[in-house]
């Protein structure tokens, strides 16, 4: 991990990152690369590329998060950025859920590592959950879904009355938001804001699309 790196991002983001939380990072990323050599879980390897693109990029939630707040990550893969925002945000209770088991193997392994309590990795589909448990996220977020609206779709039922939505996509999100506009307003979401970054060493840029549901 470039330690370096992530503080100075995390400071640009107007995060401060303790030293337990950067150890907490460094054992994240080595145990990753460990458990990828027999399984895949992700193409990212080299540790620049893994601190910017799993680390930075997820850094960029945790201002949106509320104290108390209960976050659903869907499609977190191999837990970004459920992990990254359990470790930042220890006062809010972060749930993810991934359809692939090895994944949500290494993200429970991370968890009982960590020692991450706030944290419940889920092994499933995100359909299901809305069908189990509908209403029960003050924010639900992902950046695993290429479509804005079928993202908006799969996680309406999801996230409680006067709860967000938030969509981490390439950049353009502000255009995809203004075209689906009718759509997801007959979900009952509006675009609250779309917020644009740039990910460190020319990795990217990014945004991310912030939904309102409200009658």
């Amino acid at each position: 991990m470039n330690r370096r790196l992530l503080e100075s991002a995390g400071a640009e983001i107007g995060l401060q990152i303790s030293d337990q939380q950067s150890k907490a990072f460094e054992l994240l990323l080595h145990e990753l690369l460990r458990w990828n050599k027999r399984i895949n879980l992700t193409a990212i390897t080299s540790p620049d590329e893994m601190t910017v693109k799993h680390l930075i990029d997820s850094l960029h939630l945790v201002p949106h998060l509320r104290h108390g707040e209960h976050l659903l990550d869907i499609g977190s893969g191999a837990g970004f950025p459920a992990l990254v925002l359990a470790v930042m945000r220890p006062d809010c209770f972060v749930s993810s859920i991934d359809a692939v088991g090895k994944k949500v193997s290494f993200q429970r392994h991370i968890a009982r590592l960590l020692k991450l309590d706030n944290l419940q990795p889920l092994h499933g589909r995100a359909e299901e959950l809305a069908i189990k448990q509908p209403g029960s996220f003050d924010l639900v977020a992902s950046r695993a879904f290429s479509s804005l609206i079928l993202f908006a779709e799969l996680t309406a039922p999801l996230v409680c009355q006067g709860g967000r939505i938030i969509s981490m996509r390439s950049s353009g999100g502000a255009n995809e938001a203004e075209q689906d506009r009718e759509q997801l307003h007959a979900l009952k979401l509006r675009t609250e804001s779309v917020v644009n970054y740039g990910l460190p060493m020319q990795m990217g840029g990014r945004s991310l699309v912030i939904l309102r549901k409200g009658p």
